[in-house]
């Protein structure tokens, strides 16, 4: 886990918002391409081809469940050995692809810039391991005059990872912020999920896979027009749901 150093302590909106906390894959960046056209090489290597519903369900997993996913695809069985090492094809494929562009998602720099400028807490939160995270990671902080995330969260650091609302709560934990005064954007299911497991509000991108309405959730095509009011609002519209729940 890393962070840019920013003090803790900044001051809350009047809506109650102190922290923010992003996804990077498919929601900040473009690079969810990356990791299919790495899969899609990886299965016609193994002599099939994989389907593009087993793609999408493979968004925002871990590596070892989306190798469980193309194998059962393609109806193909790995030993341990084989698993791994197809691993780690698949991860310095993404890595070569990441080192040499970076594509923000429409809205997505402004969103990060406004938030950052509000003073706002930051946090990035992935399931990406991070040797590949920090790749991307470079690239966004490069757009910044300073470091635009306090904290930096990914996979291989977190004890369980999404759905499992572990990733967000250690990223809270590690802001001093509370759920209830932090808004999570992600564009997959596990993600979305693991957000609100976490007692987050949560801002749903569409993306690859569909996710369906839920309690705290509100959903956008995208984050292009995407701003501070828009992000208390989701906040607010947590708060009413768990008040109209009790």
């Amino acid at each position: 886990m890393a962070g840019s150093g920013r003090e803790p302590g900044t001051p809350a909106t009047a809506e109650g918002l102190r922290a923010v906390l992003f996804d990077m894959d498919g929601t900040l960046v473009e690079t969810e391409e990356y990791w299919g056209e790495a899969m899609f090489e990886l299965a016609g290597q193994l002599g099939g081809r994989m389907s593009a519903e087993a793609r999408a369900a493979t968004v925002g997993t871990s590596m070892r469940v989306a190798m469980d996913i193309l194998y059962a695809d393609l109806g193909v069985t790995r030993t341990e050995e084989q698993t791994r090492a197809d691993v780690e094809q698949i991860m310095d494929a993404v890595a070569r692809r990441m080192s040499e562009r970076l594509i923000w998602l429409p809205g997505a720099q402004e969103l990060l810039a406004a938030v950052h400028e509000a003073g706002l807490r930051t946090a990035l939160v992935t399931t990406t391991p991070r040797r590949l995270a920090d790749l991307v990671i470079t690239h966004i902080e490069a757009a910044f005059a300073d470091g635009p995330f306090d904290v930096t969260v990914c996979g291989d650091e977190v004890p369980a990872r999404k759905p499992d609302p572990a990733p967000y709560l250690q990223a809270m934990a590690a802001l001093g912020v509370s759920p209830g005064e932090s808004v999570v954007i992600e564009d997959s299911l596990v993600g979305v999920t693991s957000g609100l497991a976490a007692g987050a509000a949560v801002l749903g991108v569409a993306g690859l896979q569909a996710v369906s309405p839920a309690s705290g959730l509100v959903q956008v095509d995208s984050l292009a027009g995407i701003g501070l009011p828009e992000l208390s609002d989701v906040l607010a519209h947590r708060r009413l749901a768990e008040s109209a729940a009790r």
